[in-house]
């Protein structure tokens, strides 16, 4: 079995609800991503999705836009998201971590070549946002090869034909897009998704989850009651970006996380 489905074959028989924090790897700063890693796993993180900063996040809000500039001032290229991830895997052997981010840096590897290394790093799966899944066949072929999930996004605007697709077709966990927009805004209807979320899950053969617009416990808890699981990450983000050192980021990251599983877990 994958960490993926070893993961949520153990929430499912605990009766829990995923918790997937996302952050940027090298932001606050590059010697802090590890730490946040383990703090956030520490603190009730069942999938870390470690976000790879790229030049152009276009379906990200100013708060990611500004980590993804910050990481990629201090050097953190896709050599140094693996070696986090190489770093991390000492330690953590269970926890399935996804790269987020977009096909550029992936295309300048070559899909081959990039696949085999997040594998070989300790990587479970990628979510590529500017990847449609009908364009995705070489790279879907190359991930497969080096057994690398490509995890995929819904949307509300996702039509029944394309989500039966998605449903088919996805790896890992479907990744849903709680509401059309950019990462961080403050829009999010629990009651317009939670019967999104209902649909696609009814149909999906992986987990589903939800993402965008999750920001604190109250509104945790309230996605996860018709998800698989929850991403929080602009929330994440914002509250680690001026710690001053990895002892600091951690801290927060525990700090933030906490409250969220507690208010998960409680339904």
């Amino acid at each position: 079995m994958s960490r993926f489905e070893n993961k949520f074959a153990q929430l499912r028989a605990a009766g829990r609800k995923a918790l997937i924090p996302f952050f940027t790897a090298g932001d606050p700063s590059l010697e802090a991503t590890v730490p946040v890693m383990h703090a956030l796993v520490e603190a009730g993180a069942d999938v870390i999705e470690l976000g790879v900063a790229f030049s152009d996040p276009m379906a990200d809000g100013p708060v990611i836009q500004r980590s993804s500039e910050r990481a990629l001032a201090r050097g953190a290229g896709t050599g140094y998201v693996f070696e986090c991830v190489r770093r991390f895997r000492q330690r953590d052997a269970d926890t399935p971590v996804v790269l987020m981010g977009y096909l550029n840096p992936v295309e300048i590897r070559g899909a081959a070549r990039f696949a085999r290394e997040a594998v070989a790093a300790g990587v479970d799966g990628v979510l590529l946002v500017d990847l449609p899944p009908e364009e995705a066949g070489e790279f879907q072929q190359a991930f497969d090869a080096a057994g690398l999930a490509l995890v995929m996004l819904a949307s509300p605007t996702t039509s029944p034909a394309r989500a039966a697709m998605l449903s088919a077709n996805a790896q890992g966990y479907l990744y849903y897009v709680s509401y059309a927009g950019v990462t961080g805004a403050d829009r999010l209807d629990t009651q317009v998704a939670g019967r999104r979320l209902q649909e696609l899950r009814a149909a999906a053969k992986v987990p589903v989850v939800a993402g965008f617009g999750i920001k604190d416990a109250a509104s945790a808890a309230a996605m996860a009651v018709d998800a698989d699981g929850v991403v929080v990450g602009s929330a994440l983000v914002s509250m680690l970006a001026d710690a001053a050192d990895p002892e600091a980021a951690a801290g927060r990251a525990r700090e933030f996380l906490a409250p969220l599983r507690q208010a998960v877990d409680a339904g």
